[in-house]
């Protein structure tokens, strides 16, 4: 059996892009998670020592992205899927990474999934 804990639509201000303009503002990314873990324990005993308490992992995403100064929104993807697979004990991840582009009028968005063989 296999359980989704779910993060939806974390905004992370970072800086990410490629053109030296980008390098040096802040830019909003929103983030769309997926972990696949067990909460049979958790929601047996009523605990959140037993959970994977999304508000760390949220803070675990900000953390990642703000020191990573990414250039790729498919490098920031990445790079919090290894944390939250090494990290948090997670078998299995989805992150979607969107970057609004509104000068040109659209979203970016990459999504990945990674698990552990």
């Amino acid at each position: 059996m296999t359980d989704t804990v779910s993060i939806r639509g974390l905004a992370v201000s970072a800086v990410i892009g490629v053109y030296a303009w980008e390098r040096e503002i802040e830019q909003t990314l929103l983030f769309n998670v997926d972990m696949a873990t067990d909460v049979a324990k958790a929601a047996a005993r009523d605990d959140i020592a037993d959970a994977l308490d999304y508000s760390v992992v949220a803070q675990t995403i900000g953390t990642v992205v703000r020191d990573g100064k990414f250039q790729l929104i498919e490098t920031a993807a990445e790079r919090v899927a290894e944390h939250l697979l090494a990290v948090h004990g997670v078998r299995h991840v989805r992150v979607e990474v969107v970057k609004q582009l509104p000068a040109e009028g659209y979203a970016a968005a990459v999504a990945i999934e990674r698990g552990v063989q």
